[in-house]
């Protein structure tokens, strides 16, 4: 049985202009351009969504626009996760009534929770919303890690809950989460939250990826979805080297929403590439690196590319 959301699932920058409204003709391009790009879905409102930074009207704004726009011709996941249950809660329903396929919910951030405390956040989202929930596990920004253990424990008491975003360094973890959950619930969908992590992730019997750099070459990761899926094990090995140098552009600043908004324009689709502060518009110096790397992928990787 195949997980609901699998493939290669952008998570979408969401483009403003400067005083923080919405662009709407830019955020329409962003889409259209990856859904020509055979995506398997869209992810809005995630790490790379600026979520953290929003008001909870800028965050409802940016979900209605994103159901609206997509119109069903992909799934769309909307991240709804806060550091308060109640308000966490509020969003998914929100999320449910806009529209969307099924929500992405982060754990708490800021508190420390025993696990007792963290388990009954989760039930009462689960027990409240009548949607899809993927976990969403960043523990490099949340400071807490969800054990294959504890989400077991949560799937097996919620069937609504259906999938996990991995967002860890360490393949052993996803390899652990993958043998752990779907030895109870084959269609659990587990997918990579590092782009460079692709295909070690269907190595082991999981579902895909939500890599931020499938915004600015989605050649790369859903070509390496596709050749895996299809067998061409070689051709999927060529694009994951092509892929590997790409993550480091994201040490070029913290946070790095700044950094995917310019390989986006870079790429030709036309945007905003204003953030949210405490974010800040990159500097000429690191606008020219990611040039650099954007040019030697699109001349050399993606010899077809317009």
């Amino acid at each position: 049985m195949s997980a609901k959301f699998q493939g290669v699932i952008p998570p979408i920058p969401t483009i403003l202009h400067k005083e923080g409204r919405p662009d709407e003709k830019g955020m329409g391009n962003l889409i259209d351009f990856l859904i020509e790009s055979k995506v398997n879905g869209l992810f809005f409102l995630g790490t790379g969504g600026e979520f953290s930074q929003m008001t909870v009207e800028l965050r409802k704004a940016v979900a209605e626009f994103a159901v609206q726009y997509v119109n069903g011709r992909v799934p769309v996941l909307i991240g709804t996760g806060t550091p308060g249950t109640l308000e966490t809660i509020s969003l998914s329903m929100h999320a449910k009534e806009a529209g969307a396929d099924g929500i992405v919910v982060i754990n708490p951030y800021y508190w420390q929770l025993t696990e007792e405390n963290l388990f009954q956040h989760f039930a009462d989202i689960a027990e409240a919303v009548d949607l899809p929930i993927l976990l969403y596990n960043f523990p490099g920004l949340t400071g807490q890690d969800l054990s294959p253990e504890f989400v077991l424990k949560l799937v097996k008491a919620y069937p609504n809950i259906v999938g996990i975003k991995e967002t860890v360094e360490s393949v052993g973890h996803t390899r652990e989460m993958i043998l752990t959950v779907k030895s109870f619930k084959e269609d659990f969908a587990v997918l990579s939250g590092y782009d460079d992590h692709l295909l070690n992730t269907l190595c082991v019997g999981g579902d895909g990826a939500i890599p931020l750099t499938a915004n600015f070459i989605p050649e790369l990761t859903v070509g390496l979805y596709q050749s895996f899926k299809e067998g061409n094990y070689g051709k999927a090995i060529e694009l994951h080297k092509k892929l590997a140098p790409f993550p480091l552009l994201y040490k070029l600043d913290s946070p790095f929403v700044n950094v995917a908004k310019e390989a986006i324009q870079i790429r030709g689709i036309e945007i905003s590439t204003d953030v949210l502060a405490p974010a800040r518009p990159l500097s000429s110096d690191k606008r020219e690196k990611i040039q650099r790397c954007m040019d030697t992928v699109l001349n050399q990787a993606i010899p077809s590319s317009k």
